[in-house]
């Protein structure tokens, strides 16, 4: 694994990105003023968060981001950075669930998204590895061919470009191919910097390592509360993918992980563009160049959170690229988050007057910037052309029905069959230096992780958000909820919503 000499910022997870090298986050210090109120406080600090801060703070209106952890710290700092102007909710597929003029408005909010950061990068001349790239989409069997056929002829029917190509820049055996002009990479976490660097510039305010437990409203005024601070506000939005609590974002969202490596490889046989096959769950590539040194970036096997095993995951995409690649070195390994909307398209909006943006499957750069731009529109009293096709009070179509079932099953499932279940785990004396797991001791299930010196940090199951019982990730050191996709340290803390409260600490010692 790649060696860090330089400061690398905060995440998620106990693995690395390459994105977090090099990144130095400031602590910010800004003064609360009890009784001040903002015109608007922003949860949340990725990509979203700081992009809606930006254009709010340059229209004037004063305004506060407070992040939980550092800028970043989430999906923003472990994304794959694919810029494209396609989606996972394929347009022949948002034809189906919107019909066309839906389908067309979905294509112009993934093209804006990508516009909007363009915008930004040459605005605020952010060095950030932004680069134009061709897009490759490739077919591999008979059934694929005609997903490709589907693919294109939906790009096609709202105006984006594509074209079919007889070769692919990576060594896979295909039947076919779609190539799309000026699709585009970039290095996040140096992008976000850019944003949050313009956005104080511009007089707004940040506050780090604060995270916001409860708003509640009072003589029209929203109250953030963290811990004793109480942060005031006309308006509120949430960005941080589901805002915490049990919502309608509970039920309409399901919370996936992606796995990427960093690899290189013994000879030069990275491709200059962005690949994607078919495969479900598919497989990306892109090549990025991090101090001078030449990675291909692969992804894919993604999974609902909790469900599967990390490290199965992991070994799979490994021995899928060196199937195809001489593998020198797997530099980097890293997982992230994403939530996917039971009928294909984002939440977008106010509900109970908190406004929020989630759902964006694997398109976050560009859903998280066209989000932001819908939001600040919204607060600012404009109208957006996308305020209802991304309501998040809009009516479910039909075609959503049996996914939002099955979805909302499972979580079903975990919240009582893994709550009573019967089968015994190992004692904690059995349990690996490094390794976590949920253990029963006298009749009780005990989440249990044994560092390296030997001592239990024990916890309660429990998940803080709704009740099921968390599962061990062994390669990203966390406790994740297989419901709602929580996630929590290895001492209880929370990494990631909807949960807002730590898991209960136990005492290893009395059982």
């Amino acid at each position: 694994m790649a060696k860090h000499s330089t400061p690398i910022s905060s995440r998620d997870g106990a693995l690395k990105s390459p994105w977090q090298a090099g990144i130095n986050p400031a602590h910010h210090t800004e003064k609360h003023a009890p009784g001040k109120v903002y015109d608007v406080v922003i949860i949340g600090a990725g990509i979203t968060g700081l992009t809606a801060a930006l254009l709010l703070q340059k229209a004037g209106k004063e305004c506060l981001v407070v992040e939980a952890e550092t800028p970043g710290f989430g999906t923003t700092g472990g994304t794959s950075a694919h810029i494209n102007t396609f989606a996972d909710t394929t347009y022949a597929e948002a034809q189906s669930a919107f019909g066309r003029e839906g389908a067309k408005l979905f294509a112009d909010a993934v093209n804006e998204g990508f516009a909007l950061i363009k915008e930004n990068i040459n605005t605020y001349k952010i060095a950030c590895d932004f680069e134009f790239k061709k897009g490759y989409v490739y077919a591999e069997d008979p059934e694929q061919v005609k997903q490709l056929d589907e693919l294109c002829k939906g790009m096609l029917d709202v105006g984006l470009d594509c074209n079919y190509n007889e070769d692919i820049p990576v060594p896979v055996p295909h039947q076919a191919a779609v190539v799309m002009e000026k699709q585009a990479q970039f290095q996040p976490l140096k992008y976000l910097q850019g944003l949050e660097k313009a956005y104080l510039q511009a007089g707004g305010a940040l506050l780090t390592h604060t995270r916001i437990e409860s708003v509640k409203i009072e003589n029209k005024i929203h109250l953030a509360k963290a811990g004793e601070q109480t942060f005031k506000a006309v308006k509120v939005i949430y960005a941080t993918h589901v805002p915490p609590g049990i919502t309608i974002f509970s039920f309409r969202c399901a919370p996936y992980r992606s796995y990427v490596l960093g690899v290189k490889l013994k000879d030069d046989n990275y491709p200059d563009a962005l690949i994607y096959d078919l495969q479900e769950p598919y497989h990306y590539f892109r090549t990025h160049t991090i101090d001078n040194q030449k990675y291909l970036i692969v992804g894919g096997n993604d999974h609902k959170t909790g469900h599967d095993d990390p490290e199965k995951q992991f070994a799979d995409l490994e021995k899928y690229v060196r199937k195809y690649y001489k593998v020198a070195e797997v530099g980097y390994k890293w997982s992230s988050q994403y939530y996917i909307p039971v009928d294909g398209f984002p939440y977008i909006g106010h509900i109970d007057g908190i406004y929020c943006a989630t759902g964006f499957n694997g398109n976050g750069m560009m859903l998280g910037s066209i989000s932001a731009k819908i939001l600040a529109d919204l607060i600012l009293g404009k109208k957006s052309k996308y305020e209802k096709v991304f309501s998040p009070g809009r009516i479910k179509p039909v075609d959503g029905f049996s996914e939002f079932i099955k979805e909302n099953a499972d979580v079903a499932y975990h919240f009582v069959a893994d709550r009573f279940g019967i089968h015994k785990s190992d004692s904690l004396k059995r349990l690996q230096p490094g390794t976590g797991k949920v253990v029963e001791i006298d009749g009780e299930k005990i989440a249990a992780y044994k560092d390296e010196t030997g001592e239990i940090h024990a916890l309660n199951p429990v998940c803080t958000h709704a009740g099921c019982i968390i599962n061990w990730n062994g390669q990203e050191k966390s406790w994740d909820c297989p419901c709602h996709g929580a996630r929590f340290d290895i001492d209880g803390k929370v990494l990631t919503g909807p949960a807002t409260k730590d898991l209960l600490k136990i005492n290893a010692d009395e059982n």
